[in-house]
């Protein structure tokens, strides 16, 4: 065989019986004329047992613990890009809004750009002053020279439609929320698509003075 392994070996691997090393699917790869795949794949089989988490596993020990153990990856993140289609991110949300949605309050220690649907404004996952005082705080964000908040207006021509929610870090890893599971990609190909959907989505969103009037615009429909 092209790769110099046993036949047994070979069994082993292609009954997913021994798990191949990177070594492994480097040869794999080189022997089948597709080198470029295998940062792709070692990605892929690293992460096949931790990708697709159930909810039920993440949450059985309880909230703070699922929280603490994203500690590391947040303290080593220079750089988050945060796409918000359907609530407001978890590091932005206030304790009331956070107690809505059961969602805890990140600080913000690094870089931060972040993007969010002007619908998410109007959803009422809270009473309506509770809303207003998320939104007001939002304001409060946009003034922090760290941060980079974008609106994406609701009558915005759409060149991307509404994604699932999706946190990247650095250009290591994306993090995607789905209603059953919590996804996390490594994949270089995959994450390079979902930082390219971040670029376009960026252009479709105004800044500033722009979106501090769409923040007010929802805080006065929030207490009428």
């Amino acid at each position: 065989m092209q790769c110099g392994w046993h036949k047994s070996k070979t069994s082993r691997i292609a009954r997913a019986r021994t798990a191949p090393s990177d070594a492994d699917i480097r040869t794999w790869c080189e022997a089948c004329g597709a080198g470029d795949q295998a940062a792709d794949l070692i990605a892929a089989s690293r992460s096949a047992e931790s990708m697709y988490v159930q909810w039920q596993r993440i949450h059985r020990d309880g909230m703070r613990q699922v929280h603490e153990s994203t500690v590391p990856l947040y303290e080593r993140t220079t750089h988050f890009r945060v796409y918000a289609s359907n609530v407001m991110p978890g590091m932005l949300q206030t304790p009331e809004y956070a107690t809505g949605l059961l969602r805890s309050i990140t600080t913000f220690h690094h870089r931060f750009a972040l993007l969010i649907e002007e619908a998410v404004f109007h959803y009422r996952v809270c009473e309506g002053p509770e809303l207003a005082a998320q939104l007001r705080y939002l304001q409060e964000v946009m003034a922090q020279p760290n941060v980079s908040l974008g609106i994406i207006p609701l009558e915005a021509r759409r060149t991307v439609w509404p994604l699932e929610a999706f946190y990247a870090f650095d250009d290591a890893q994306v993090a995607v929320e789905t209603l059953t599971a919590e996804v996390d990609i490594t994949a270089p190909s995959e994450i390079h698509t979902y930082l390219r959907a971040f670029v376009e989505l960026s252009r479709m969103a105004v800044y500033g003075t722009a979106a501090r009037s769409l923040i007010a615009r929802a805080v006065n429909s929030a207490l009428s």
